[in-house]
């Protein structure tokens, strides 16, 4: 008679696999808000002005980890959010069209008691950021964006780029219902990883350690995290030609009003330069382009010196238009 196998281990909770302190064991304040209906987790780190660092896919906060302690270090407020859905923040049944989303970050902004923020965004959290610029132009301080096109340039660029559809085929992939899901959580979150080794440029594949993998496997393996970290991308695509998708692409006709520092990896093999270089035209404020040779589409991981760096210091700029 055979032996039982023993149970499987318990899907991981946001408590222990979200709310971690710093490499080197720096901690950080960890602390929900509330806004715009929901409640956000958001790590917390340094005083001064506030930066409010906002996470693409398939991560949360901890991506920012590096750049937390270097923007605290240079005497700002550096706080790391979980998007809606994601990490520690709430899974709601609905609301993740990139107007709300947008929402939820300027409810954050105010929620941690700041007239206005410096917006930093990667991924879809850059697409997210553009749109908070957009609406409400008042709470943005600076933006900046990381390997992530204009919401109006990424539109073009889906539908009249071969190469950048091909480039967005994980996009396309999460339109079908439930398949996506189960494959990224499956074998522990197995395809998170190969997802962040493949989209990266060869300095992260060489540096990036099987216990960094395992910290975003993990969170993707929150209950309902994958589902809800694929809607946006869902909505962005369905949408294109519904009334709702037209009306928030006539709304990105307004320009962005405040200074922006757009940075892009060159090897990028996700957003393809050709299709994040133009963004320009959207900012009526100065606006400043910087590509990073070599680096793929985590250039705030795989350099982290180079970026934060970049990164500081443009804020400390305060003509930033040079």
């Amino acid at each position: 008679m055979t032996a039982p196998s023993p149970d499987p281990s318990p899907p991981p909770t946001a408590a222990t696999a979200v709310r971690l302190d710093l490499p080197g064991g720096k901690a950080v304040t960890h602390r929900d808000v509330a806004a715009n209906g929901a409640r956000f987790h958001v790590a917390e780190l340094g005083d001064g002005p506030l930066v409010l660092l906002l996470h693409g896919f398939p991560q949360f906060w901890w991506t920012w980890r590096h750049q937390m302690v270097a923007l605290a270090e240079a005497g700002y407020r550096a706080v790391a959010m979980d998007l809606r859905g994601v990490g520690g923040s709430d899974r709601t049944p609905r609301g993740y069209d990139p107007a709300n989303l947008a929402l939820d970050i300027t409810g954050v902004v105010r929620s941690l008691g700041e007239p206005d923020a410096a917006l930093v965004g990667h991924d879809l959290g850059g697409y997210l950021a553009w749109t908070a610029a957009v609406m409400r132009p008042k709470l943005v301080r600076r933006l900046v964006v990381s390997s992530m096109p204009h919401p109006r340039r990424w539109r073009s660029a889906m539908l009249s780029d071969f190469g950048q559809t091909r480039a967005s085929s994980h996009i396309w992939g999460f339109q079908r219902p439930f398949v996506p899901e189960r494959q990224l959580v499956a074998d522990d979150g197995a395809l998170v990883g190969q997802l962040i080794r493949d989209w990266s440029g060869p300095r992260l594949q060489e540096d990036l350690t099987d216990e960094d993998i395992a910290v975003y496997r993990r969170a993707m393996c929150i209950p309902s995290t994958a589902h809800c970290s694929i809607e946006p991308y869902r909505w962005m695509m369905r949408s294109m030609a519904r009334p709702d998708g037209l009306q928030f692409n006539r709304r990105m006709k307004r320009p962005v009003r405040v200074p922006t520092l757009h940075l892009h990896g060159s090897l990028d093999p996700v957003m393809r330069t050709r299709s994040a270089a133009g963004s320009g035209q959207y900012v009526e404020a100065p606006y400043r382009w910087r590509l990073f040779d070599g680096l793929g589409h985590f250039p705030h991981e795989e350099d982290p010196v180079a970026f934060s760096t970049e990164l500081v210091n443009w804020l400390k700029d305060p003509e930033p238009d040079r």
